[in-house]
Order: structure tokens, then C-alpha cells, then sequence
């Protein structure tokens, strides 16, 4: 079984940064693609970022200011955000899919993200 923590969320003004980390405990391999997703209050869940090996997706939305990046080793993914917008507030959740599963399986709880004016 799969279980896994988000940290790091919080509140900032525009234009500052904050850092997302997701520990992940379990049987998480390298094979397993690994996103995070937000939901903004009134808003359907979406994909933010994601990372397979060396491959990065980035949403329109968050391209050039989040950077995506995960350590195996020690079961971490991270979600590195700059030039925070009002925009982006909302709950971010870290999720991963198996290879050959046709969506993410297992969800973290998700962490709270407010950026204020």
C-alpha cells in the first residue's frame, strides 16, 4: 500500500515562493509517474506538474514559474513555486500513478496554499 504526505504549504504574498515536498512510503518505484494536482474552492481538481524519469509537464498555467523534481532515494518529489499569483491559491495534492495504470492511484491528503495580494 501507497501512502503519501505533502508538507511545506502555507500562506505568501504575490510574487513570493514556497516549496512543496511529498514523502511517499510504500512500494513507489522510479516507474511510477509522480504529479501534483491543486483544487481551487468552487474549481475541478487539476493537474499542475508531473515528472517520469527525466520527462516534466508542466500546466499553461505554471509554466516558467514551478519546477517539478523528485529523489528516488529518499522518496521525495518536490513542487518548487515562484512568482505566486492569487491565481494559485488553492489545495495542492502529490499523486502517483503506476506504469501501465491509466490514472493516478494513490493521493496524498493535501496541503494548503493561500496567496494573498
Amino acid at each position: 500500500q501507497v501512502q503519501l504526505r505533502e508538507s511545506g504549504g502555507g500562506s505568501v504574498q504575490a510574487g513570493g515562493s514556497l516549496k512543496l515536498s511529498c514523502v511517499s512510503s510504500g512500494s513507489v518505484s522510479t516507474l511510477y509517474t509522480m504529479g501534483w494536482f491543486r483544487q481551487a474552492p468552487g474549481k475541478e481538481r487539476e493537474i499542475v506538474a508531473s515528472v517520469y524519469g527525466g520527462a516534466r509537464y508542466y500546466s499553461d498555467s505554471v509554466k516558467g514559474r514551478f519546477g517539478i523534481s523528485r529523489n528516488d532515494a529518499i522518496n521525495m518529489v518536490y513542487l518548487q513555486m515562484n512568482s505566486l499569483e492569487p491565481e494559485d491559491t488553492a489545495v495542492y495534492y502529490c499523486a502517483a500513478k503506476p506504469r501501465g495504470a491509466p490514472d493516478y492511484v494513490y493521493w496524498g491528503q493535501g496541503t494548503q496554499v493561500t496567496v494573498s495580494v
